[in-house]
């Protein structure tokens, strides 16, 4: 079936332009340009589309409010800004709202292929439910602790860069946030971003008190309404992970884009377990009962009751946000790594070998453990040192090497 794509810009020279750019996909795109808000809007009602593809700056209704109302109408709707570099307040105001950045003027091939990444992962999710919830979250929650942490550190009147990564560094939500931002092709970067002190460096303190204090996208926990889900256990597990791939990843190559995509992986792998419990409380208790009742571990336990994974859940979001390839592949098939076609160094393998042995060295009985790790496949891309993994990282700590992941 054809993707349905709605361009929306008050100039009709822009659309215009547009429809030129993009006639050779008129076989695989069924789209439609509009040039208000308002027509937009009509557009949703009268017919379903997959992606939203708007400019900020309109008269009557602008960009942001359009995505707030698609954002709330249909979430399923994936919501693109395509608008010009210079309007960085407009950019600002729309974090909450769109999943991806474009500045124009913006080429074929990359708005081509911005929106066929956005929609690779859709089909994945088979319950519209979920699909539905993970397209309109604005943001990850993040441990209180450290919400509060980066509030004060900011306030600091001598606040300074290294501080601040830090903090982001060990949280899933803010760790994830910053990096769909310096990623996106808004900032026209040539190769991305995976490190989170060099991301705080080219965000700036000042749009990162932004996104903090005043548009406030990092939320916190609501713990009570977790039923079935150990916050602090599943952060510690994500940053150990991380941690772990990193040193892994250290111990085969110098390279520090694999090294920074690894830990930034390690870090995120498990974010899709935030999104189930926090948004489905209920399916999450009986998921963990599941598991533990038919003695199988958690992904499969999701897979049987929800037709997904938290490892695809994840790997949707950071699609959807845009983060790099190679991190969005280590998420998404971290408990499945066969169905991957990366190479043997990447975060991928990397993460999976690093989850497993994370799993395997802790004393409780968790779901996870029941997870086997899988030497053949280790073996199969020539990572052949486990036994020296393993004794790496049992010396590692938690907060060992985060600041520069």
């Amino acid at each position: 079936m054809n993707k349905r794509v709605l361009f929306v810009d008050d100039e009709q020279k822009v659309l215009d332009a547009l429809a030129r750019m993009l006639r050779p996909m008129r076989d695989t795109w069924d789209m439609s340009f509009v040039g208000s808000g308002q027509k937009a809007l009509a557009s949703l009602g009268a017919e379903p589309f997959d992606v939203l593809v708007t400019d900020m700056r309109m008269p009557g209704m602008d960009g942001c409010q359009l995505l707030r109302e698609v954002r709330n109408r249909y979430p399923e709707v994936v919501r693109i800004v395509l608008s010009g570099q210079s309007e960085g307040e407009m950019f600002l105001k729309s974090v909450r709202l769109a999943h991806q950045y474009l500045a124009k003027p913006c080429d074929a091939d990359a708005l081509r292929a911005t929106i066929e990444r956005t929609c690779t992962l859709r089909d994945w999710l088979a319950n519209a439910t979920i699909k539905r919830v993970v397209s309109s979250m604005e943001s990850l929650p993040s441990m209180p602790s450290l919400y509060a942490e980066i509030i004060k550190a900011l306030e600091s009147p001598d606040v300074h860069v290294g501080k601040v990564a830090t903090i982001i560094a060990k949280d899933v939500g803010m760790t994830a946030k910053v990096l769909q931002l310096v990623n996106s092709a808004y900032f026209s970067l040539r190769q991305h971003v995976a490190g989170i002190t060099q991301a705080v460096n080219l965000l700036g303190l000042d749009t990162i008190k932004s996104l903090v204090l005043s548009l406030q996208v990092f939320s916190q926990f609501e713990e009570k309404k977790i039923l079935a889900l150990s916050i602090d256990k599943v952060w510690r597990h994500s940053l150990r992970v991380g941690v772990a791939a990193k040193a892994i990843m250290k111990h085969e190559t110098k390279d520090p884009t694999l090294i920074d995509d690894a830990f930034m992986a390690g870090m995120l792998h498990d974010m899709g377990k935030f999104i189930l419990a926090a948004n489905f409380p209920e399916d999450y208790v009986r998921i963990k009962e599941m598991a533990e009742a038919e003695k199988i571990s958690l992904a499969e336990s999701e897979k049987k009751l929800l037709g997904t994974t938290h490892a695809e859940i994840g790997g949707y979001l950071l699609t959807l946000w845009a983060l790099p390839d190679s991190i969005v592949e280590a998420v998404t098939f971290h408990h499945s790594p066969d169905h991957c076609l990366a190479s043997s160094l990447s975060p991928m393998p990397v993460v999976h070998i690093a989850d497993m042995l994370e799993h395997q060295s802790r004393s409780d009985h968790s779901e996870e453990r029941r997870g086997s790790f899988d030497e053949r496949y280790a073996e199969k891309y020539s990572l052949d040192r486990i036994a020296a993994w393993r004794d790496l990282c049992a010396h590692l700590s938690d907060e060992e090497s985060c600041e520069d992941g």
